[in-house]
């Protein structure tokens, strides 16, 4: 409701003569350096449409009298990055992974690239710190299933575990119980026979029952007291270190069903000096042979 203007009593600020409810507006206009800096903003903006790219249209956008473009100077840098790595990139591509190692500047190098195509590409699975999870394998230690060396680390990566590629590693573990092989029993027993190996078992009858069945059935793959066999990717069971996990729930179920983990082939996915880079920095993490 309009009213007649006046001087409010608590304020001594003019009103605008506007009342709502017996609620007066005052009349405070702005400050005049913020209207000036309004006003300074709305010619810079007229100023920035007509030399820089600001306008979006439905296929394109507005160029600029400048002609400026951030993805051109982007494209650029890259360019330059990529042009001063060509160098380094060369002598990876022509040199062994040991003869890498042994350079300072190029094995430096390849610790960076590798580190940074570890996180992109393997963190996921692996973890950031390449801790492993459940699973996965902890790259950390030195407990493989198919060889800590740079090159067999190098044949993993390029080829990866039952993955697509014909060089693929590969090996099944059976499903005992599945494949009607042995018996519920029969699998609870070689179960406690398997963490007797490790010191964890918690029937020494059971696992006496067991040991003749693993020698039956386990023993091609993973050797005579469960030490493993790296060529067949078969885990060694005689130490406390278990990729599924080692309670008796869970290498029953191993034992019952197979363990059939995937890991990818990245040959065609990365170029050949990021995967020696990968295989450089995997190595370098601690379990490295």
């Amino acid at each position: 409701m309009a009213g007649n203007p006046r001087k409010d009593e608590v304020s001594g600020v003019d009103t605008t003569g506007h009342e709502w409810d017996g609620i007066e507006e005052l009349n405070n206009p702005l400050p005049r350096w913020w209207l000036w800096v309004l006003y300074a903003s709305i010619i810079w903006s007229v100023v920035y449409w007509i030399f820089m790219p600001a306008w979006p249209g439905i296929s394109d956008y507005t160029r600029g009298t400048l002609g400026y473009s951030q993805r051109d100077e982007v494209k650029m840098e890259l360019a330059e990055v990529k042009a001063s790595r060509a160098g380094l990139d060369e002598k990876i591509l022509s040199s062994s992974l040991e003869d890498i190692t042994k350079d300072t500047n190029l094995n430096q190098y390849a610790l960076a690239a590798g580190k940074a195509a570890f996180g992109d590409n393997c963190s996921a699975c692996h973890g950031s710190g390449a801790q492993g999870a459940k699973g996965y394998p902890n790259l950390n230690d030195d407990h493989w299933l198919w060889g800590g060396s740079l090159d067999d680390i190098h044949y993993t990566i390029s080829y990866g575990i039952r993955s697509t590629h014909d060089d693929t590693r590969f090996n099944d573990m059976t499903a005992f119980l599945r494949d009607e092989i042995l018996e519920k029993g029969e699998i609870s027993d070689v179960a406690e026979y398997v963490l007797s190996l490790s010191g964890t078992s918690s029937d020494a009858e059971a696992a006496s029952r067991g040991e003749s069945i693993f020698e039956d059935n386990c023993v091609a793959c993973h050797a005579d007291g469960g030490i493993g066999n790296r060529e067949l990717g078969a885990p060694n069971l005689s130490d406390k270190l278990w990729l599924f996990g080692g309670d008796k729930k869970t290498v029953v179920q191993s034992i019952s069903y197979g363990r059939k983990g995937v890991m990818p082939t990245w040959e065609a996915r990365l170029d050949p000096v990021t995967i020696k880079a990968l295989s450089i920095y995997v190595h370098s993490l601690g379990g490295g042979e």
